[in-house]
């Protein structure tokens, strides 16, 4: 593996963020480097890019997200942090787990507990919760080198957990690995690291995420 993708992946850069003041509903938004948008501007995030777009009606983003962050390590973080209610949550996570290798049994067990986790921070209101599908790395420059369709295929088995998951839960499920796989194409929607999603990109995820709100 690369340095670089080391960095990128594994160095950590972690936000527990925001003290800023805003109105509307609360967010908290858990993930890993893909929801605290790697390599673009904090203005560029997906939840921050939602914010704004919903014009007051979502409040600045809290953010606990980490760039490198399997399962068990969001899972252990949050189990140290005192979380209060939030009116909205949202659950992006597992690109680390297929990418280190992890089994789909053990990430099943997690993403489970974290999808139970999210509806209690929700304060138990399911269609406050939402989960948003990993997005497919294996399009971007950075695996110029590797075995795409092997990604492809593994992508896809983890993103089948979770639809099935939040299926069962009853959980809203938004697939932006589609999205993700343009930029085999349109590489004006990856970051400058070559890996990560662009303001770009991040901007078409919200775009189909937006209308939930409608119903609120």
């Amino acid at each position: 593996m690369r340095k670089s993708f080391l960095i990128i992946l594994l160095v950590p850069f972690f936000a527990l963020s925001q003290n800023k003041i805003s109105k509307g509903f609360s967010y908290l938004a858990l993930g890993d480097s893909y929801t605290i948008g790697e390599s673009v501007k904090e203005s560029n995030r997906w939840p921050v890019q939602l914010h704004e777009s919903l014009n007051g009606k979502l409040s600045y983003p809290k953010i606990i997200a980490k760039s490198g962050w399997t399962t068990d390590e969001l899972l252990d973080t949050l189990n140290k942090t005192k979380i209060k209610k939030y009116d909205f949550v949202s659950l992006l996570i597992g690109v680390n787990n297929q990418f280190r290798g992890k089994s789909l049994k053990k990430f099943k067990k997690d993403f489970n507990e974290l999808l139970n986790r999210s509806i209690t921070y929700s304060g138990g209101k399911k269609e406050r919760v939402f989960v948003v599908s990993i997005p497919d790395w294996g399009v971007t420059p950075f695996a110029d080198n590797k075995n795409r369709n092997i990604i492809e295929r593994e992508i896809n088995k983890f993103n089948k957990v979770i639809f099935k998951e939040c299926l069962k839960n009853d959980i809203k499920f938004f697939n932006v690995t589609e999205i993700s796989r343009k930029a085999l194409l349109d590489i004006s929607l990856i970051a400058k690291d070559g890996l990560h999603p662009s303001k770009k990109m991040y901007k078409q995820w919200v775009e189909i995420i937006k209308p939930h709100f409608k119903n609120f």
